[in-house]
């Protein structure tokens, strides 16, 4: 079983950044997509960044502009990053990293969640 460990989390002011990283356990198995989601109280969870291990990526539209997701690692347990600018307080969630084997489909993995509060 492969697990994703997500840091980073806090409180930051508005207009601040934060980073988050996420750290997949030893796999046996590329992991060929990646990807930040968040969720808020009473909201279904939503994407804001993709990658895929060919360097492909995609953000939501709230994300284009302020977030940028980033990959590294080894084959066997690789990271994924989300750095986040110019923070606002409907930043504020708990952002989860994701994890898959194929490019496409149903997301095989998931983290436990990492908390981001942006408040003054």
């Amino acid at each position: 079983q492969v697990r994703l460990v997500e840091s980073g989390g806090g409180l930051v002011q508005p207009g601040g950044s934060l980073r988050l990283s996420c750290e997949a356990s030893q796999t046996p198995w590329q992991l060929n997509a990646m990807a930040w989601y968040r969720q808020t109280p009473g909201k279904q969870r939503e994407l804001v960044a993709h990658m895929t291990a060919a360097g492909g990526s995609r953000y939501a539209d709230f994300a284009e502009g302020r977030f940028k997701i980033s990959r590294d690692g080894p084959y066997q347990r690789p990271s994924v990053h989300l750095q986040m600018s110019d923070l606002r307080p409907d930043d504020t969630a708990v952002y989860f990293c994701a994890a898959r084997v194929d490019v496409v489909g149903d997301w095989d993995y998931w983290g436990q969640g990492t908390q981001v509060t942006v408040s003054s």
